[in-house]
């Protein structure tokens, strides 16, 4: 198949990308990103856009609304067509008029998109307000109605709410909101359910189904999933180093796959077992009734009236060389046990590091233990300095840590730690914007094991990875668990990365634990309608309950 199959009769076109290249430049170098691509897209379309992070998939998309850091990008050729408008030429004044309004997009990192500063409600509404001219009064109520479309529960609450207090999974829903505000024409969806636990994902993707059948919506669906793309996509257009390698109707393309590149994404999935545990290994992280309670305060005092009890009385022991899997709805509290045993927030109970309490220990006395405890956060764009090269981001432990070293045995431990994840040395002088999300994550990863730890929380390490580099890391992963002993405490909604990593299972609902044992017992033979719930979604998600997500 050919480039020249994914087109459309003109009368039939909504955006029609010709032969598009973008290139970027850094002082005398030119990369090319994008090498003349084609496809075109119908009013009430799916187009999926398929593979590998650094394919250019998102940087093409990006070039659609013009949001590439220009003038260090640029686009030697091509066109990008808008029912017959060439958005490439357009000014900003004329772009304003299509950004949010004839097109909109949602964001893959939802952390670094939304505004810390401003409130739900004030985010959300604000694109009514400047596109549709919306009163205060009436932007609040299509607000509400949005965030209830996306699955989230009692709006009301969540208006006054910031983005940091939010999971992962609600951060996301509220850029799905905003992109859907002003029922756009064109829909740009670049990894809309990276960081949505496996129910929420079926529903989220039901509703954009709706949505786009209700309005007639043409989306252009960015992802490396291909679960997904089968459920959602009419077209799919695989790319592979800048170029489109294969285009074609969704059955023919799984059915049939032509390109080896093509053949070789359907059968990237996270495979093997976790190391076997040592159920005699000494406990490296435990805590007893574990709880974290934030406090909500109404009235014109600001007094205190009940609690969000988002970790309500947990125990839990990760043993040297052990991987404890968390799993459950955005939400549940799975990433709040992480930062509460990790000694990020406050919590009330007890918590012990390799036999010493540091539940008693102020944040500040926690700095000589860090070196041993560390993470690898969910969202890699927001965690990674933006004015720091890779070098000097994975050396910042090692600066504070292990001072003792030169200059020369930092950068070497760089190499070391970046060879290890999968990424080439020689990149470590560049900056976070210059990688793709997957690399960005696999910086953080770097980051995290160049001091060697003993305990590792990781709270969705492969969201945002395609599935064959999730396979790499999977596997990285479990080589240095049996390298260094490590303890890992893994938080995910890929119930099967989980399976891969685990030992031990553990599955929360609104901060308390529903269900716990062997991986094996819990996969196999879960007991919760909720565990069970939970693998329908995962494993079969076409048959995934739609009443079981609470938000």
């Amino acid at each position: 198949m050919d480039q020249v199959a994914a087109r459309t009769s003109p009368a039939e076109t909504l955006l029609s990308v010709q032969d598009l290249a973008v290139a970027f430049r850094q002082g005398e170098r030119v990369s090319t990103a994008v090498d003349g691509i084609s496809y075109d897209i119908a009013p009430g379309e799916t187009v999926a856009l398929v593979g590998e992070s650094g394919s250019g998939k998102s940087v093409s998309a990006l070039s659609i609304l013009k949001l590439l850091p220009y003038p260090a990008a640029s686009h030697p050729r091509g066109a990008i067509l808008y029912r017959g408008e060439n958005l490439i030429d357009d000014d900003e004044r004329d772009l304003r008029k299509v950004r949010g309004n004839k097109i909109s997009m949602i964001f893959q990192e939802p952390m670094s998109s939304l505004n810390p500063l401003h409130t739900i409600e004030k985010q959300v509404g604000e694109v009514m307000k400047l596109h549709r001219g919306l009163s205060d009064r009436q932007a609040r109520e299509r607000v509400l109605e949005l965030l209830r479309q996306v699955g989230i529960r009692e709006p009301e609450k969540r208006l006054g709410a910031y983005p940091h207090q939010l999971s992962g999974g609600q951060r996301q829903r509220v850029m799905i909101a905003m992109a859907l505000a002003n029922e756009p024409d064109l829909l740009i969806a670049d990894e809309p359910t990276t960081a949505l636990d496996v129910t929420v994902q079926a529903q989220i993707l039901e509703l954009l189904k709706k949505l786009q059948a209700d309005r007639h919506m043409a989306m252009l669906f960015i992802t490396h999933d291909l679960g997904i793309v089968r459920k959602i996509a009419d077209r799919v257009c695989v790319m592979y180093r800048g170029k489109i390698v294969e285009t074609g109707p969704t059955a023919a393309i799984f059915e049939n796959p032509q390109h080896h590149y093509t053949r070789h994404l359907l059968a990237a999935e996270p495979k093997g077992a976790p190391p076997p545990a040592n159920a005699n290994a000494p406990v490296v992280m435990e805590a007893h009734d574990l709880k974290v309670w934030f406090p909500i305060k109404t009235g014109l005092l600001r007094r205190t009236t009940d609690h969000v009890k988002a970790v309500d009385g947990i125990d839990i022991a990760i043993r040297a060389g052990q991987t404890v899997g968390v799993v459950g709805e955005s939400g549940s509290g799975k990433t709040t046990l992480g930062l509460a045993l990790s000694r990020m927030i406050s919590s009330q109970g007890e918590i012990r590091f390799e036999g010493e309490r540091i539940d008693t220990r102020a944040l500040r006395a926690m700095r000589p233990l860090r070196e041993r405890m560390q993470i690898v956060f969910q969202d890699p764009f927001g965690s990674l300095s933006p004015r720091m090269s890779i070098a000097d981001i994975i050396a910042e432990g090692l600066r504070i840590h292990e001072r003792s070293l030169s200059a020369a045995q930092r950068d070497a431990r760089v190499v070391s730690a970046l060879e290890e994840v999968g990424l080439d040395p020689a990149t470590r002088f560049r900056y976070p914007h210059e990688f793709s999300g997957g690399q960005r994550q696999r910086v953080a990863i770097a980051r995290a094991m160049v001091l060697n730890p003993r305990f590792v929380m990781l709270d969705e390490p492969t969201s945002a990875l395609d599935m064959s580099v999730q396979a790499q890391v999977v596997d990285l992963l479990r080589d240095l668990q049996k390298r260094h002993n490590l303890a890992y405490l893994f938080i995910s909604h890929d119930l099967k990365v989980v399976r891969a990593l685990s030992n031990e299972v553990i599955v929360m609902r609104n901060g308390v634990v529903v269900e716990r044992g062997p991986a094996d017992e819990i996969f196999d033979r879960p007991q919760t309608d909720y565990t069970k719930a939970l693998m329908a979604a995962a494993f079969r998600i076409e048959t995934a309950p739609t009443g079981v997500v609470s938000q």
